[in-house]
């Protein structure tokens, strides 16, 4: 599966997600923000260094702020979902 469109469109909202964050996103299974949310930042960056071969995610601190940003805007959007 991958994103709807209304969830990926608030995606690249966040600063340093593009569409290859979204696309690695989506290969390691996390295909909504209710998954997103759920996830730990440092094991998603992990995932995708693994993924391409590359320790540039887990090195990166570009990397790593746009994926805890990600979540924390996924646990933000939930939380008000909750509400």
């Amino acid at each position: 599966m991958a994103f709807t469109e209304t969830e990926k469109a608030a995606l690249l909202t966040v600063k340093g997600v593009g569409e290859k964050v979204i696309m690695r996103l989506e290969q390691m299974g996390i295909d909504s923000l209710d998954k997103l949310a759920l996830a730990n930042p440092q094991d998603i960056t992990e995932q995708a260094a693994s993924l391409v071969g590359s320790s540039c995610w887990k090195n990166s601190p570009q990397a790593k702020a746009a994926i805890t940003m990600a979540v924390d805007f996924a646990r933000g959007k939930i939380q008000n979902k909750l509400i």
